[in-house]
């Protein structure tokens, strides 16, 4: 989809190499494996720096509680586990609430690490749910997890209509959403999305980023 809508932009250097997750487990084939998994990961959908979210975080937390039968660790994300309102809907309840760290940028090393602990949570868990379908489910559903979406979507409090919001979402993904996924299914969903047929060689990636290879002494 990237590189059609910057082919459409008149740019041609574009290079499909898949997701940095791909890479991670390529690096990582055991990091965070667990003999036996158990319970579930849930995600609420976060707001971001230049933008909340508008929901009801105490009511989706009921219905994560009379829903799931395991036991369940939230994961929010750091604006939301900084608010200590946010924390206490689902402390409250007898969650385990966990956060992955600052995502960090290009010029912000500060999530470097961000990757590394999902994984190591998502090894540990049996299934992964979310109330909007989004990459955290793609990672997990690529690891083994079930996955579920259901839950109140929330919204951005300025949310552009022209994204399509949760309908779009349904419209292409039909099958990934409710309490029960199938897991072949969702397995099968992950590896496109995320780009698993796309994963380039270290050389390759020097070959088109120009990287140059580094020898230690």
């Amino acid at each position: 989809m990237l590189r059609r809508r910057g082919w459409s932009m008149g740019r041609r250097g574009h290079y499909l190499i898949g997701a940095p997750w791909i890479y991670l487990l390529d690096l990582e084939p055991d990091l965070g494996v667990k003999p036996k998994r158990t319970g579930t990961i849930w995600y609420p959908f976060h707001g971001w720096e230049k933008a909340s979210v508008s929901g009801d975080h105490a009511r989706l937390a009921d219905e994560i509680r009379d829903t799931e039968t395991e036991p369940v660790t939230i994961c929010l994300y750091w604006l939301e586990f900084a608010n200590p309102g946010i924390r206490q809907a689902y402390e409250s309840r007898g969650f385990r609430v966990i956060c992955h760290g600052e995502r960090g940028s290009r010029w912000d090393p500060s999530g470097r690490d961000f990757l590394r602990k999902q994984l190591v949570e998502l090894r540990r868990h049996r299934r992964v749910a979310s109330n909007r379908l989004g990459s955290a489910l793609f990672y997990g559903a690529s690891v083994g997890c079930e996955i579920g979406v259901y839950g109140d979507p929330m919204q951005f409090d300025d949310e552009r209509p022209e994204y399509g919001g949760t309908a779009r979402r349904m419209r292409l993904w039909p099958e990934l959403h409710g309490v029960r996924v199938d897991p072949e299914v969702a397995g099968e969903a992950a590896r496109s999305e995320l780009g698993f047929e796309y994963q380039a060689t270290p050389e390759e990636l020097r070959r088109m980023f120009g990287w140059k290879r580094v020898r230690c002494a």
